[in-house]
């Protein structure tokens, strides 16, 4: 992996991006090795903008300045830099462009999530995880599928866990949970109402929280106890698309199989207790189920 590469960081930011950083962005993403080359104003002239709207795009992106920008897009193409974007899915684009667009830029999304994972926040959240007496998971839409896949794991190994994508259910249970809960956002704006809503609630009474979320300025980024940040664009075919979803299954799968080590024998025993159970059941006229997976 690359230390923390701004291309990837900016492909993250990019849905909230908007105007003139939004221009500047995508001048650089269509080319990051040239935009290294380029002056402050010549980059401005070519996205169309002014040298200050280039400027707080370097401070959106956590940059002192331009130098430093230009530095860290000549560190990205110095280290190899990442495969170019296939681009947009166009209205004319055969299905054999679809299917390598598409599975382009999921790989892009898994491989830029995993560059920008914050390991001492990740840390952090696993200690949280472990210390939980219960875990409720939030999330709608397409997130949702992503909550209940990190239920379905918790409950393997054991740990007491809920999704919720019912916002009346959800404060509901919020609003019973306390300093030794834990509850996980999961929204790729990181601003959508019903997720805001039961994080907020759970967050009154004190439960620990954790947003996984491609935006880390949003509201539920910043009031987050700890915050893990995906790096996936939704395209114009894409709203709620594969790449979001991945990227926030690595997030997920990291949280769960580094909590599943902290407690080795214990998740182990859980495993083989919960395959044992599904496994006694009568053969499936699809074939077998897969031992560890949980799935039939």
């Amino acid at each position: 992996m690359n230390p923390d590469p701004v291309t990837a960081r900016l492909r993250g930011l990019f849905d909230g991006l908007q105007g003139a950083q939004r221009r500047v962005a995508e001048v650089i993403l269509a080319d990051p090795v040239g935009s290294a080359s380029l002056p402050i104003a010549a980059l401005a002239a070519a996205a169309g903008v002014s040298q200050a709207s280039v400027s707080r795009l370097c401070h959106t992106l956590g940059l002192p300045g331009y130098p430093e920008l230009r530095l860290a897009l000549a560190a990205d193409g110095a280290n190899g830099g990442p495969e170019e974007p296939a681009g947009d899915i166009a209205e004319g684009d055969d299905l054999a462009s679809v299917v390598r667009k598409i599975a382009q830029l999921d790989a892009q999304a898994v491989r830029d999530t995993a560059d920008l994972l914050d390991l001492d926040a990740l840390e952090r959240a696993i200690d949280a995880l472990q210390a939980a007496r219960r875990t409720d998971v939030y999330g709608v839409g397409a997130s949702a599928i992503v909550g209940a896949d990190f239920v379905q794991k918790l409950t393997r190994i054991g740990r007491t866990a809920v999704s919720y994508g019912d916002a009346h259910l959800g404060l509901t249970s919020a609003a019973l949970l306390g300093p030794s809960d834990v509850v996980v956002a999961i929204s790729h704006s990181g601003s959508t109402t019903d997720t805001l809503d039961m994080f907020r609630a759970a967050r009154k009474g004190g439960a620990v929280t954790i947003a996984v979320t491609n935006n880390p300025t949003s509201p539920i980024a910043r009031e987050a106890d700890h915050v893990l940040v995906t790096a996936a664009r939704e395209t114009v075919f894409r709203s709620g698309a594969t790449a979001s979803r991945l990227a926030q299954l690595v997030v997920i799968d990291c949280m769960f199989v580094g909590l599943a080590q902290r407690m080795f024998d214990a998740s182990q025993a859980a495993l083989e207790a919960t395959w044992l159970a599904v496994h006694k059941r009568p053969e499936s006229p699809r074939g077998r189920g897969v031992r560890g997976s949980g799935r039939a």
